[in-house]
C-alpha cells in the first residue's frame, strides 16, 4: 500500500539556484550535492524561524507589535550560540550611531591627521615615508 500512495516531493522555501550560488562562493566548494543542497536550504529556514520567533517574543515581552531591529539584537543576545556567530554581523543601533558619527567627526576636526589612530592591524602609510629618527643622514660625496 506504501507502494501505491503518491509521495509528493519536499521541496525547500528558498530558490535553489540561489542557495547553490551563494553556496559555490567558497572557494573550496565546486560542486554542489542536491541533498546538500536541500539540507542547508532547510536548516537556513529553520534558523530563520527560529530567530524569527524569538525576535517575536521579545516584541511582545516589550508589548510592541513591530519588530525592530533591536527586538532581533536582544533575541540574538539571548540565545548564545546564535550570539557568537551573529551578533557582529547586525548593523550598529540607529541612536548610537548618530551619536557616534557626531563625536567622531568632532574628534577628527580636532587633531592633525599624523594623529589619527589607523584600525586594528593596519599601518599608517605617512610612518613608512618617515625618516627614522636615530638615524645619521646620508652623506654622498661627488668625487
Amino acid at each position: 500500500m506504501a507502494e501505491d500512495e503518491a509521495v509528493d516531493p519536499i521541496r525547500p522555501e528558498f530558490p535553489t539556484a540561489r542557495v547553490k550560488k551563494i553556496m559555490k562562493l567558497d572557494k573550496d566548494i565546486n560542486k554542489v550535492n542536491s541533498e546538500a543542497l536541500f539540507l542547508v536550504s532547510s536548516s537556513t529556514n529553520l534558523f530563520l524561524r527560529f530567530l524569527a520567533e524569538r525576535t517575536a517574543q521579545v516584541a511582545a515581552e516589550k508589548k510592541k507589535k513591530t519588530v525592530k531591529l533591536d527586538h532581533l539584537r536582544t533575541a540574538i543576545k539571548r540565545h548564545r550560540p546564535t550570539s557568537d556567530f551573529l551578533l557582529d554581523s547586525l548593523p550598529i543601533p540607529a541612536e548610537s550611531t548618530q551619536s557616534v558619527a557626531r563625536s567622531a567627526t568632532d574628534r577628527d576636526r580636532s587633531r592633525p591627521v599624523a594623529d589619527k589612530s589607523a584600525p586594528a592591524g593596519t599601518r599608517r602609510i605617512d610612518l613608512f615615508f618617515r625618516k627614522p629618527e636615530n638615524e645619521a643622514p646620508i652623506q654622498i660625496n661627488d668625487a
